[in-house]
């Protein structure tokens, strides 16, 4: 993947290829964010890649997946935050985020609580409680998608807990989708009380073993990350129905994506379980005719 810090510096007025390459990004990861943002006019569609391309990087040095010491990698992504925010970039990735972040006024701290989540995966590979892992969730999740709102637009202040909600749900599933992948680099985000509470040891996860109850304890986090998905439904305003259609996309992906997992008898080790791209197009059009209903009634 092009780096964000080390890509090639154009010309400062080259605003649409700094967008073309973050749409680029976007695009070749899959995502699920990817489909969901076919939803959007083109100006909050090309934001929405810019800092999708901003959170990949990050994650990537996290996973080692960047060149260089990954703490140095991330206070030096700091720093260029200071210099996205004043409007003085020189890197393409960068100038396109400052043109985001200047039309859609989002609050400088949200990138910087990503940073912080980020950061954690370089120190923490353990998390006693649900109560730590929330926290992580919120930083690496909910923090995006209180960016992303911005970019949305919303009305009423009850989008905020939408966005929180839906990104804890979103983190937990993509925890119990990765838990073999995890397991690999010496990480376990179960909650320690819960592998404790159903008899699951850490060995055993990281042998890539699991005993019969560790089909209970997926269980158990699964249904906490479907309450999420309940809240935030239940938090989104009617008035806002309309300009969360994206977020409303993703939140049917990531639900399929959860049942594909609980489908699979929580068989997490050795496949990675995906929702097809013609069931995402599916969900994506039923967010946009479920908008559009909506709308009418």
């Amino acid at each position: 993947m092009s780096g964000l810090l080390d890509g090639r510096v154009g010309a400062a007025g080259d605003l649409e290829a700094d967008y073309a390459r973050c749409a680029a990004i976007t695009r070749a990861a899959s995502s699920n964010f990817y489909y969901a943002f076919m939803l959007l006019p083109r100006e909050r569609r090309r934001a929405l890649c810019a800092v999708y391309a901003f959170c990949r990087y990050v994650d990537d040095i996290a996973d080692g997946g960047i060149a260089g010491d990954p703490a140095a990698l991330l206070e030096r992504w700091r720093e260029e935050l200071d210099r996205v925010y004043r409007g003085s970039s020189n890197r393409p990735i960068s100038r396109a985020l400052a043109d985001a972040v200047r039309v859609f006024s989002i609050p400088q701290r949200y990138f910087h609580e990503v940073i912080d989540g980020v950061e954690l995966d370089l120190t923490r590979k353990r998390y006693a409680t649900f109560d730590d892992l929330r926290r992580y969730c919120y930083l690496v999740a909910s923090a995006v998608g209180l960016i992303c709102i911005e970019i949305f637009g919303y009305r009423n202040p009850s989008a905020k807990a939408y966005a929180e909600r839906l990104g804890l749900a979103f983190q937990l599933t993509n925890i119990l989708r990765d838990v073999g992948e995890d397991a690999a680099r010496d990480r376990i985000y179960l909650p320690l009380e819960d592998l404790a509470r159903f008899g699951v040891s850490e060995e055993q996860i990281l042998r890539t073993a699991p005993p019969p109850a560790f089909t209970q304890l997926m269980a158990f986090e699964a249904d906490r990350a479907r309450q999420f998905y309940r809240e935030a439904e239940a938090a989104l305003a009617p008035e806002d129905r309309s300009s969360m259609v994206a977020a409303e996309a993703m939140r049917l992906i990531y639900a399929a994506l959860l049942d594909e997992i609980a489908k699979s008898g929580y068989r997490v080790f050795g496949q990675r379980l995906r929702v097809s791209t013609p069931r995402k197009l599916y969900l994506v059009g039923r967010a946009w005719a479920n908008t559009r209903l909506a709308r009418a009634a």
